[in-house]
């Protein structure tokens, strides 16, 4: 049977290498060791199944009971027998960690942390792809199909990430691929018997191939062109998601693209809790002395597992005039007109910061669209990350009494899709119409909600509090009345539908901590999220229940409501914020701590809250790859040395006179001799091999020291060193006595330097750094190792079923 080692080590390497998709969702690369390890089992059991000349299907249940194995030891399942092997109990924790699992992709946002339920899930599903491409390479000798499960690792991150996959781990797993290919046809060929040069030279299996050279070739080529060739046809550049989501999907990930809807409140709650330094995301300045929130997304869709951002619109290009006139004309509102510039440095996003009530943009091309349902900016094909752009918008400012007069929504009226509310506890709804017993108009309502959020209520800004926006995770928070922005305007907005009101969440800037005269420097630390309310006539209007702090704003329609009041009624308001009405107070309340990352609740909605560790990485990577290539060059250095004529003359010397009349030299004895011939002939042979200057092994030195100098052109000393070195190692091989010289020295470095001479500089760098002579004799070590390895196990297998023969241990009787 041909157990095909190499090509089920290329099938391992593989899949390995089309797990690289999967950086781009996990936070660190815990789960690349796991998957190492599961892929390294199922491999080493399938190589050792078909070392036992097993059946496919023993193969195959080879494959799976190592991998159980290896997955409930990196589980640290508890109730395993040795901790390896799973019981009925253990079973049930499989069953729990993928039911984490499922939470967590549900809660958590990208990047996602090492819980034990995804790396469970990782390494299970790496493990099991590892098991069918080793199936399809080895087993069925089909490599092209294991394309399929590398295809589905490289799916997940497609689907799963807002943005665009970066290339680099599609090429990696396609190089891995089409390895896999080339190695099943290099070893198809190799199966036809022992290959010959042509001037008759055997050929070892573990030299390269033509064959693979090629196939090396070609796979650069498909690499490239499977990466390029995409971004040169039209329709392929804004991703599969975006055409069956109606042109952008509403996912508020960091990247510039759109694709499935992700959860707004997860990737802010993945990142709130960050301890790094704060940095910069952008920076903007404008003529208001006192601007509001500066805005880019909202979460309008309420289910049972929380608010979710709905589908965007078709949409209409804003450099098209798509922005609708957002003046208001109703009375008790006042509305100035006021410009601002934006410059991102560190918000790569497909939506665009920018105040409320938008009135046009400057410096945005025709790929930024405009969503009425969210009133927003958006882009499938842009993203935010280094853009500069301006844009007018109306500072609103809303009296209460105009408020107060809005009617409610019509029951036709689209905007009542705002008002569901998923059917989880009626605690919600009685503490609801608890609060609006009495009040006689909507506005007075969502203040009576808003009053709720209070100091006097208990309730208190605290980071370290359950993640999530589900009904459970609402009422949790009512209860223990703990929480950052993500609890308070999620609970705010659910508490107004509930009051039959339209509401939903909406995402942005606070003010910030740093401003230079007109100019916001805005940071992770000031994102936010707040709730909006709509009011017939009115639109969206914004309540922020979060404790006040550094940054945030209460205009006087949604005053601050630790703070006394003249009541909700009154109409003693101005026509916009006052500069200074900023509250930086926290009365009754626990204190902002700058470490919290949140100074209203905000949170990092990108994963890099710290500065970028990738120069670290890469400056260890490029030491690491020094040293690593270092070595052959020091190898040889030292071989080089070892052999240099006169470092062995021991004991074996002797004092002749062999100059002038009077002079005496030191030359080597007979024993000695041998030696120093022996060493120079083979570093003048490595040299040789470093330069890639063919010899054959048949040749006597004679003729060696002959052709090198016909074919180089030597003549003069180095013609005659060749010569002289030639000679020495004949009669070193030959001759009863050896010649004795103390001119080897001399006349080898003479010879390589000419030979140097001869080569041009890619030669000589690479004769230099990365000596052929030392390379083949490792790969020539490392073969007959692997070999002697390989026949030892066959000698130790062949015993074992020699032993335990079914048929020595259960004779048939002769009849």
């Amino acid at each position: 049977m041909n157990q095909r080692r190499p090509v089920a080590l290329a099938a391992a390497v593989a899949t390995l290498l089309a797990t690289a998709p999967m950086s781009t969702i996990f936070a660190s690369w815990t789960w690349a060791m796991q998957c190492l390890f599961a892929v390294a089992a199922v491999s080493g059991a399938a190589i050792g199944a078909r070392a036992l000349r097993a059946r496919l299907w023993a193969q195959l249940l080879a494959m799976l009971g190592a991998l159980t194995i290896m997955v409930t030891w990196l589980a640290h399942a508890p109730h395993a027998f040795l901790g390896t092997i799973p019981t009925r109990a253990t079973l049930q924790t499989f069953g729990e960690l993928l039911g984490n699992a499922g939470a967590d992709i549900q809660k958590s946002g990208l990047p996602v942390p090492d819980t034990p339920g995804l790396l469970f899930m990782t390494s299970l599903g790496i493990g099991l792809v590892a098991v069918v491409v080793d199936l399809f390479a080895v087993g069925l000798r089909r490599p092209a199909m294991a394309g399929f499960p590398m295809l589905a690792i490289y799916a997940i991150p497609v689907f799963v990430r807002s943005d665009s996959v970066s290339p680099i781990p599609f090429v990696i797993g396609a190089a891995g691929f089409l390895w896999l290919l080339v190695s099943d046809n290099v070893d198809r060929v190799r199966r036809f018997g022992r290959r010959f040069t042509g001037d008759g030279r055997g050929v070892d299996l573990w030299e390269p191939s033509p064959l693979a050279a090629a196939g090396r070739r070609l796979t650069v080529l498909g690499v490239a062109l499977a990466v390029a060739v995409p971004l040169l046809v039209p329709g392929m550049t804004s991703g599969l998601l975006t055409r069956y989501n109606g042109g952008g999907g509403t996912g508020p990930g960091v990247g510039n693209g759109r694709g499935a809807a992700v959860n707004l409140f997860a990737v802010l709650a993945g990142n709130l809790n960050q301890t790094e330094r704060p940095f910069e995301m952008l920076r903007v300045t404008t003529n208001n002395p006192n601007p509001y929130y500066l805005r880019f997304a909202v979460a309008d869709q309420l289910t049972p597992t929380g608010f979710r951002t709905g589908a965007l619109g078709s949409g209409q290009a804003v450099t098209d005039r798509g922005i609708p006139d957002p003046s208001i004309k109703a009375s008790g509102v006042t509305q100035k007109q006021f410009h601002a510039s934006v410059t991102v440095t560190n918000f790569d996003m497909g939506y665009l910061p920018v105040y409320q009530r938008l009135a046009q943009t400057q410096k945005l091309d025709g790929s930024w669209l405009w969503d009425t349902n969210g009133d927003l900016v958006y882009s499938t094909r842009s993203s935010t990350k280094g853009k500069k752009y301006e844009f007018d918008y109306l500072a609103t400012d809303y009296s209460p009494t105009a408020l107060a007069s809005a009617t409610p929504v019509e029951p036709q009226n689209a905007i009542r899709a705002y008002t569901q509310v998923p059917q989880v506890s009626s605690k919600v709804s009685d503490l609801v119409r608890e609060l609006v017993q009495g009040k006689t108009n909507d506005y007075d309502r969502v203040r009576a909600i808003l009053g709720y959020f209070s100091a006097a209520n208990h309730f208190v800004y605290k980071l370290s509090t359950k993640q999530g926006t589900t009904g459970s995770d609402i009422l949790d928070f009512l209860t223990n009345k703990e929480g950052y922005c993500q609890q308070y305007a999620a609970a705010m907005a659910w508490m107004v539908r509930s009051a039959n009101i339209p509401a939903r969440v909406a995402f942005g800037f606070t003010q910030g901590k740093s401003h230079q005269g007109q100019t916001y420097v805005l940071t992770n630390t000031d994102l936010h999220a707040w709730t909006e309310v709509y009011f017939s006539g009115f639109g969206w209007v914004a309540f922020d229940a979060t404790p006040s702090l550094a940054g945030s704003v209460k205009p006087s329609w949604a005053p601050d409501v630790d703070k006394p009041q003249n009541g909700p009624d009154s109409t003693s308001g101005t026509t916009l914020p006052d500069p200074n009405a900023s509250s930086t107070e926290d009365v009754g309340r626990a204190p902002h701590d700058p470490r919290d990352n949140g100074p209203a609740g905000g949170g990092a909605l990108t994963g890099a809250a710290k500065p970028p560790t990738w120069p670290r990485w890469l400056l260890g990577g490029l030491l690491a790859a020094l040293v690593v290539g270092c070595v052959p060059a020091l190898r040889r250095a030292a071989l080089r040395r070892r052999r240099r004529p006169g470092r062995a003359r021991a004991p074996g010397v002797a004092v002749e006179a062999t100059g002038p009349p009077g002079e005496m030299a030191v030359v080597a004895s007979p024993g000695v001799a041998v030696h120093e011939a022996h060493a120079a002939w083979d570093e003048l042979v490595d040299t040789l091999v470093d330069y890639d200057i063919p010899i054959m092994d048949a040749y006597t030195p004679r003729v060696v020291a002959r052709r090198i100098a016909k074919e180089l052109a030597l003549t003069g000393e180095p013609a005659e060193g060749l010569r002289l070195l030639g000679r020495a190692e004949e009669q070193a091989r030959y001759a009863r006595t050896p010649m004795i010289t103390g001119n080897l020295g001399a006349a080898l470095r003479t010879v390589r330097h000419a030979i140097a001479a001869t080569q041009n500089r890619r030669a000589r760098l690479r004769a230099a750094l990365f000596p052929r002579s030392v390379l083949q004799r490792w790969r020539y070590r490392i073969g007959t190792s692997g070999a002697s390895m390989i026949n030892q196990g066959g000698t130790w297998r062949d015993a074992v079923t020699g032993v335990l023969s079914p048929r020595r241990l259960f004779p048939r009787r002769v009849r």
